[in-house]
């Protein structure tokens, strides 16, 4: 008999940043520290992944116990200004 996976399936947002120099850093709002980066948005994104796992290998249960609060609605949106 197959044992079932007792892994779970959280989300996070993660915020991108352009780099002025080129690649993206992001981070994440709900991880205070988790940080990566990347040269392509691409790759920034497989390793945010990765720091996320990390982050919370060694974070305290009751972190990440509960999926982040859902009811929070975040939006981004650019704005343009004439100056």
């Amino acid at each position: 008999m197959k044992r079932r996976s007792t892994k779970k399936i959280l989300e996070y947002t993660v915020l991108f940043t352009k780099e002025p120099e080129g690649g993206y850093s992001v981070s994440v709002p709900d991880l205070p520290g988790c940080y990566s980066q990347g040269d392509t948005f691409e790759e920034a994104g497989a390793n945010i992944k990765e720091a996320i796992e990390l982050y919370l290998e060694d974070a305290d249960p009751e972190l990440y116990h509960v999926t982040p609060d859902q009811s929070r609605q975040q939006f981004v949106n650019l704005v343009q200004v004439q100056i």
